[in-house]
C-alpha cells in the first residue's frame, strides 16, 4: 500500500515472439464541403440585406466573387476577416447581456431565425456562426421602449438610428435638464405627425417601385422583361388616359396644373373655412397663372388674397374627394370607365407578373405595425399623382397627408420637409428605383433600398417580416 506510484514510459518494448502492430497512418483527408452550393433558410445579407445600401462609412456590399461577411469559405479557419461587419470599440463599457434590455419582438425574431437555421444548417460550425450573428442583431433592439439604454462603445450601422429616446438620451439630458421644458415646436404637415411614439418612416417612390406605369409608356419594361412592346404600350396609354380624365374631371387639374403644390395643405393658411357644399367652382372666376385680370375683368389677380383663397378652396375640395373615394374610386367613374379600369388593372397585373400585388405586401405590413408610417414622395405633379394612387388602389395605404410631390423642389428638399415634420429621432428608410431618391437618401444619411426586380420586392418583404427594417 506504501509502494511508490507507477510511471509509464512512452516507449514500449516488443517481445520477440510478438509481431509489432503497424503504426497508425493518417486517415484520408476529407474534401471541404462546397458551401457555395448550400442554401440556408435566410437569404444572405448585402450591406444589410440585398438591395439595401447604407450611405455612410460602412463597407460596401461584396461584389460577385468576393466573400461576403455572411458567407462561408471552403476551408474553415480560425479567423474570418470578412465576417465581422459591426465594430465594437474598446473604449467604454463593454456590451454584455446584463447591460441590454431585449424586447419581446426581438426575442421572437431570434426564435424564428434560429428555427429556420436549425432546419437548414446541419454543419456544426456554420450553425454556431449564424447563432452568433443573430445574437449580434439582438444587441440593437428595433422596438425597445424609451427606457432601453445601449452601452457605450456599440457601433450602429450607418443610417440606422437608435430607438426613440435612446440614442439622444445623453444629449437631451444635457440640453434639457430636469425641470426645464422644451419650448420649440415641430413644423407639421398633418395631424398624424403628433404621434410621439413614431419610430420609423418609410419613404416610397411611386412609379416603377410600387406601380408599373412610366416604363409601360417608354418601352423599358417590355425590353427588360421580354414582353410584347406593342401590347405593353397600349396598356400604358389606356391607363394614362384614365389618369388624366380623373384628374381633369374631379381633381381640378385644369385649374391646378400651373399652380402645383408639394403638399395638399400648403395653401391651407389662405382658406377662410367657407362652406363649399353649394360652392360653384366653374363660375367663381378662378384661372391659372397664365391668365391675368385685365381692366374691368372679374378674374382674381394671381397671388392676390382672393385668388389664393379660391386656390385653397380647390385643394380643400380635392382633399375631401380623395378621402371620400380612396377606397372606392369606381364611384368617380362612369360604368364604362369602371369596367375599363378593372380590365386594365387585371391585364397590367398579368403582364407585369403580379408586380403590384407583390409590392403591396410591404407597405401593408408596415401599416399594420405600430410606430411606423408610409410616406409617398413622387416626381409626378401632385394632382396626377393622387389620381394614380386612387386608380391603382393605394388610397388606403397612403393618406393624402402623407403624399408629397417633388416636381417643384426635388426629392432632397421633400425629404427635408418630412424630417422637419416627424423629427430627427425617427429612422427613415428610402425605397425606390431611381437616382433622385438614392442621391437624396445619401445626402440625408438614410438607408436606401433599390427596387429593380421582383426579387428586390420579395427580399424587402422578408426583411420587414423578420424586423430587420
Amino acid at each position: 500500500s506504501n509502494s511508490p506510484p507507477l510511471f509509464f514510459s512512452t516507449a514500449v518494448t516488443a517481445y520477440a515472439s510478438q509481431v509489432a502492430f503497424p503504426s497508425l497512418g493518417q486517415s484520408t483527408v476529407y474534401s471541404s464541403f462546397p458551401q457555395s452550393g448550400q442554401t440556408y433558410g435566410l437569404p444572405p445579407f448585402g450591406a444589410m440585406w440585398p438591395g439595401l445600401k447604407t450611405e455612410s462609412r460602412l463597407p460596401e456590399a461584396p461584389s460577385v466573387g468576393q466573400t461576403g461577411f455572411l458567407s462561408f469559405s471552403s476551408a474553415y479557419t480560425s479567423t474570418q476577416p470578412n465576417q465581422i461587419h459591426y465594430s465594437y470599440p474598446s473604449q467604454g463599457k463593454p456590451a454584455t447581456a446584463l447591460s441590454l434590455c431585449v424586447s419581446t419582438r426581438s426575442l421572437k425574431m431570434f426564435a424564428l431565425s434560429w428555427t429556420r437555421l436549425c432546419c437548414c444548417c446541419y454543419c456544426g460550425c456554420p450553425s454556431l456562426f449564424w447563432l452568433s450573428l443573430q445574437f449580434m442583431f439582438l444587441l440593437i433592439p428595433s422596438d425597445a421602449s424609451p427606457g432601453v439604454t445601449i452601452p457605450t462603445g456599440v457601433a450602429l450601422p450607418a443610417g440606422m438610428a437608435l430607438p426613440t429616446g435612446a440614442g439622444d438620451q445623453d444629449e437631451t439630458n444635457r440640453k434639457n435638464p430636469p425641470g426645464k421644458a422644451k419650448g420649440k415646436a415641430k413644423k407639421s404637415d398633418g395631424s398624424q405627425s403628433t404621434d410621439n411614439d413614431l419610430e420609423r418612416v418609410f419613404l416610397w417612390d411611386l412609379d416603377e417601385t410600387i406601380i408599373i406605369f412610366h416604363s409601360l409608356l417608354t418601352g423599358s419594361f417590355a425590353q427588360k422583361f421580354g414582353k410584347d412592346p406593342a401590347a405593353v404600350l397600349n396598356l400604358g396609354l389606356q391607363m394614362e388616359e384614365l389618369i388624366f380624365e380623373l384628374a381633369d374631371t374631379h381633381l381640378f387639374f385644369n385649374d391646378l396644373e400651373e399652380c402645383d403644390q408639394v403638399h395638399v395643405d400648403d395653401v391651407v393658411s389662405d382658406d377662410n373655412g367657407q362652406d363649399l357644399s353649394n360652392y360653384n367652382f366653374s363660375s367663381d372666376g378662378f384661372s391659372g397663372p397664365s391668365a391675368g385680370g385685365g381692366p374691368g375683368s372679374t378674374t382674381a389677380v394671381q397671388g392676390g388674397v382672393e385668388w389664393m383663397r379660391k386656390l385653397a378652396f380647390r385643394y380643400r375640395r380635392l382633399k375631401e374627394i380623395y378621402n371620400g373615394f380612396k377606397g372606392n374610386v369606381g364611384g368617380l367613374l362612369s360604368p364604362m370607365k369602371r369596367d375599363l379600369l378593372l380590365r386594365l388593372c387585371s391585364e397590367i397585373e398579368t403582364v407585369t407578373d403580379a408586380w403590384l400585388s407583390t409590392a403591396l405586401k410591404s407597405p401593408l405590413l408596415i401599416q399594420s405595425r405600430g410606430r411606423c408610417m408610409n410616406v409617398l414622395v413622387t416626381t409626378t405633379q401632385l394632382v396626377p399623382a393622387l389620381a394614380k394612387v386612387l386608380l391603382y388602389g393605394l388610397g388606403d395605404v397612403f393618406p393624402i397627408e402623407n403624399i408629397y410631390s417633388a416636381t417643384k423642389i426635388g426629392k432632397e428638399s421633400c425629404f427635408e420637409r418630412i424630417i422637419s415634420r416627424f423629427g430627427k429621432k425617427v429612422t427613415y428608410v428610402v425605397i425606390g428605383d431611381g437616382r433622385d431618391e438614392e442621391f437624396a437618401a445619401k445626402q440625408h444619411n438614410m438607408p436606401f433600398w433599390r427596387i429593380s426586380s421582383h426579387g428586390d420586392l420579395i427580399s424587402l418583404h422578408q426583411a420587414l417580416e423578420l424586423d430587420f427594417l
